[in-house]
């Protein structure tokens, strides 16, 4: 970049562009609301058959275009923030440099050198002539030395301050150059394709978009205040509400995996942060599971061991699982958790389902997912579920379904507006046997329980406070017990279905009023008994006392399903039950008789 270029230029029309992306990336978001909510929602609720498909199909087409649109614009905007940050501050030296040279008796010339007039140190005879200097950039100590020698020696005093002027000229002229080239790839990068149709790997393009325009962005970024080290829900959201708009977008622009992951943001800058992320991570899999081989349909076959003929892998099916098995494994299982993250957004107004909000994302490992029926930040009542041992990302629609229905049955009681939170926010025990008789599962996850139970505190849009209610099947209640035991569990109620124990030894222990603790334990359901039988019960030290015991002292709920997973059926007195807690309707719900007294004894 020459001096006439960087003199020229204006930070504000970069900064102006910016906003202009900003605003086309704000238009592209509402108009991928209205197409999910207003019109899809709509149609899915008062349309049915082929045709109405086809149109819904079209308009998630379109959803996704309008996504996509969004999250570049911000990619753009905050790429053109970045440049505007970069050459401006060079821009600020450059006019530093050349007002302190007019003002010290100098010329800055167009090519960037510096002309000083004819003086004389003191002692001389006659003036020194006039001339000119040439700056170089970011001298090292032998060169520094060897000017300042040079300074020493001139019999011109003028000659000492030109070089320094003209040092600062090459400066900002190359720090300006330097940010030119660095941004100028970047921001072509960002370039879409000219077609109608956003693909995977477009999404996987977005992915690599951003990465490129967070590491040109890193000076940028670092400028800009930082998240609060603590991670407390409270300071986040001071946080982010300190944030200017444009710094906001810079943030969920360049990393929105970590603002979609900080409790007590606004569940709809948490959910905007972590669509980008499912889309681009989404895109990214598939495109990677496409590139792997499919495995070999010779999958087994026959040998003869001994007596009998024995089934086992073939070698080639033995070669394939070496080489790409579990990559290809932990690929479908997190696809298939997305794709259910995916539809339960597209059952947005389905019997007058409502939005749904991604409050968490992960797709590494077992993987984790926060998925929020209605938005907690407005809500009347909330009601937080944690799911239990064998719960990961690829088993998560089930999960999410049970919250749908708890949701529906519990907007029904017409008691105040209600959201219903599938919170797979931990790594959850993956064996029955091997896993879940230890409790360390549940005190690794229970601070961050706690911390999202705060967090909703923080991100309320609204003056009045919810009633919240906690919710834990199977493991996942033995990590409410564990995060009332580690902290303070920030509920109204708690409820407990199939538990195998939890880790308090009276329902009192629980943090929250006299009451207010609900169990229900199916026939057929084992899961408790292993607590019961396979840890001492109430009679252990506490970490796995089950509350269907009397004298853990909770409330037994009537529960019509049976085994371990038929406590939020439709239309069950199980759901019923769990509702009406929900809906702050304590006196409505259906307990279950206490067991009648031994004959003959007092």
């Amino acid at each position: 970049m020459d001096l006439k270029t960087l003199k020229s230029f204006q930070q504000n029309e970069y900064e102006d562009a910016a906003d202009g992306y900003r605003a086309v990336g704000d238009m592209a978001s509402a108009a991928k609301d209205a197409v999910d909510g207003r019109i899809s929602g709509g149609l899915r609720h008062e349309v049915k058959g082929a045709a109405a498909e086809a149109a819904l199909a079209e308009l998630k087409q379109l959803s996704g275009n309008f996504h996509y649109a969004q999250t570049e614009c911000g990619l753009v905007s905050t790429a053109l923030s970045g440049f505007a940050f970069d050459v401006g501050a060079a821009k600020r030296k450059l006019d530093a440099a050349l007002a302190d040279a007019q003002a010290g008796g100098c010329t800055v010339n167009p090519d960037g050198s510096v002309s000083f007039p004819a003086g004389s140190k003191p002692g001389a005879e006659k003036p020194a002539d006039p001339g000119r200097v040439t700056g170089s950039p970011g001298g090292t100590d032998t060169s520094d030395a060897i000017e300042r020698q040079a300074v020493n020696i001139h019999p011109n005093p003028y000659y000492g301050r030109a070089l320094d002027y003209a040092n600062r000229v090459a400066d900002a002229l190359k720090e300006a150059t330097d940010a030119d080239a660095k941004w100028a790839p970047k921001l072509r990068a960002l370039k879409a394709d000219d077609d109608l149709k956003v693909t995977d790997k477009d999404w996987a393009d977005t992915q690599s978009d951003m990465g490129g325009v967070n590491d040109a962005g890193k000076t940028y970024l670092e400028s800009l205040p930082q998240p609060p080290a603590s991670g407390a829900p409270k300071d986040n959201a001071a946080w982010w509400k300190g944030l200017s708009p444009e710094e906001q977008e810079a943030w969920i622009s360049l990393r929105p995996a970590s603002v979609g992951a900080l409790d007590g943001l606004p569940s709809t800058v948490r959910d905007e942060a972590n669509r980008v992320v499912l889309a681009e991570k989404a895109g990214q899999y598939r495109m990677e599971l496409n590139s792997i081989p499919k495995p070999p349909a010779n999958e087994w076959t026959w040998i003869t061991a001994g007596r009998y003929p024995v089934k086992v892998h073939t070698d080639e099916w033995m070669d394939w699982n070496r080489q790409y098995g579990a990559r290809y494994e932990q690929l479908n299982k997190s696809l298939k958790g997305m794709d259910a993250i995916q539809a339960r957004f597209d059952r947005t107004g389905v019997e007058g389902r409502p939005e749904a909000y991604l409050l968490g994302f992960d797709p590494e490992k077992n993987g984790r997912a926060i998925v929020a029926n209605g938005n907690p930040d407005t809500a009347d009542h909330q009601a937080v579920y944690v799911p239990g041992t064998t719960s990961n990302l690829g088993s998560i629609d089930g999960d999410i379904k049970r919250m749908e229905r708890l949701w529906v049955t519990a907007n029904g009681a017409d008691n105040g507006s209600v959201s219903t939170v599938t919170w797979l926010g931990y790594d959850a025990p993956q064996d029955i046997v091997k896993d879940a008789p230890f409790k360390h599962y549940a005190d690794d996850g229970a601070p961050a329980y706690n911390r999202f139970l705060d967090g909703l505190d923080s991100s309320r849009a609204v003056d009045s406070d919810p009633h919240r209610t906690a919710i834990g099947h199977s493991y996942g209640t033995t990590l409410i017990g564990s995060a009332a035991r580690q902290g303070d569990l920030n509920a109204d109620d708690v409820i407990f279905a199939g538990s195998p124990g939890v880790q308090v030894p009276k329902a009192e222990d629980l943090d929250v009023p006299k009451g207010r603790v609900w169990n229900q334990e199916a026939d057929w359901d084992f899961v408790p008994d292993i607590g019961r039988f396979g840890h001492g019960g109430t009679d252990w030290d506490g970490a796995f006392t089950i509350p269907s015991d009397p004298r853990f002292g909770a409330n037994q709920m009537q529960t019509d399903g049976s085994g371990h997973s038929e406590y939020w059926n439709e239309g069950s007195e199980s759901l019923k039950n769990q509702a009406l807690v929900v809906a702050g309707k304590p006196d409505d719900v259906q307990l279950k008789a206490p067991p009648n007294p031994t004959p003959g004894v007092r």
